[in-house]
């Protein structure tokens, strides 16, 4: 393999699962110097004709991949279902493994993957591409920093108006029952955005409605989460309510979506506020004191493709060169939270997860 002019060899990576995630990321080894495209895994026609218009190998499964590629790494980006067994696999063949979010379907699916890797030190990296954001990383900082105080409050909202026509029908149709709805397709990620920002979360209590299209799975939610800090988050969730508050319409970084430059996250503090994407810091003059004067003070992060520096990390984390930002036991505490909403919007109580 003819070396990079870093001096050393490109970051062999087998992608398996060639979907619409698997192409991103496909495209962006193939983009990167520092790494290489070492196959394709996917048993489809469709992957076999893109392996060949790529002039890499190809195969029908992930297991013959990692025998005949030999690949320095893998991304799993195949059905959920497949991302336990898949991570296990490459485990098993001490091949550093990024697995597409979520890491699992169950928590305790979750749980067997981090404690393989655990166990053996092969490191598993979730693809929960948020924590690459600069944005993200600056919203982070500031909260780590102490400027907010203590941590008391955080409202988010995700709001997503999709398509009546298309999305829902033919091949999508699945995407009308339970299972299908936002809180296990959407709601993923922004759990794991407030996990990063304001902690752990310990306790669930959450309402689903299908009213508005009538489907058998939920078209909005609204869910009240509860920090080990202390701290309480409120979110509103749909993908039937049109509105430019979303991660996907106010960050900016998928340019698929049209960007509003509004702020999805708010969160507050004893001594400030910070809105998020747009990082605006709401203070008081002097001392914090409702009847004093409050002024924003705009803060700038870098614009980068997440998806872009979360290879760059993992090709970091193949050499050895650092540890995985979203480990498996990570993605487990997310998922755990993520399935804590469906639990308790459906038993009406209050749910811990079990992580």
């Amino acid at each position: 393999m003819t070396a990079r002019p870093s001096g050393r060899p490109p970051v062999r990576i087998l992608v398996a699962g060639a979907g619409l995630i698997g192409r991103a990321h496909i495209g962006r080894i193939l983009a990167d110097p520092d790494t290489g495209l070492a196959g394709i895994a996917d048993p489809s026609p469709g992957a076999r004709d893109h392996a060949a218009a790529l002039g890499v190998p190809w195969f029908e499964t992930l297991e013959r991949g990692l025998d005949g590629a030999r690949p320095d790494g893998v991304i799993l980006a195949t059905p959920n279902q497949l991302h336990v067994a898949g991570g296990l696999a490459a485990i098993a063949a001490s091949v550093p493994v990024l697995v597409e979010k979520p890491i699992a379907e169950t928590v305790a699916g979750a749980v067997e993957l981090a404690e393989a890797s655990e166990r053996t030190g092969v490191p598993v990296l979730v693809g929960h591409h948020r924590r690459h954001s600069p944005i993200a990383a600056r919203a982070r900082a500031i909260v780590a920093s102490g400027q907010l105080g203590r941590i008391v409050a955080v409202n988010g909202m995700s709001w997503l108006r999709k398509p009546d026509s298309g999305y829902f029908d033919g091949a999508g149709a699945w995407r009308r029952e339970p299972g299908g709805g936002p809180i296990l397709i959407n709601l993923v990620h922004v759990v794991d955005d407030l996990r990063a920002l304001c902690g752990d979360i310990v306790a669930v209590q959450a309402v689903a409605s299908s009213a508005t299209r009538g489907f058998a799975v939920e078209d909005t939610a609204a869910v009240l989460f509860t920090f080990a800090s202390g701290a309480l988050g409120t979110l509103a969730l749909s993908d039937t309510a049109v509105g430019p508050w979303s991660w996907e319409l106010t960050s900016g970084e998928n340019k698929a979506y049209p960007a509003t430059g509004e702020a999805c996250y708010l969160i507050a503090g004893t001594e400030a506020a910070l809105s998020v994407p747009r990082l605006e810091l709401w203070r008081h003059e002097g001392a914090p004191h409702w009847f004093h004067p409050i002024a924003a003070t705009r803060l700038v992060a870098p614009e980068a493709d997440p998806l872009v520096l979360q290879l760059k990390h993992f090709a970091a984390v193949v050499r050895g060169e650092d540890k995985p930002l979203v480990d498996a036991r990570s993605a487990a505490r997310t998922l755990a939270a993520t399935l804590a909403v469906s639990a308790a919007a459906a038993s009406g109580g209050t749910v811990r997860p079990e992580l």
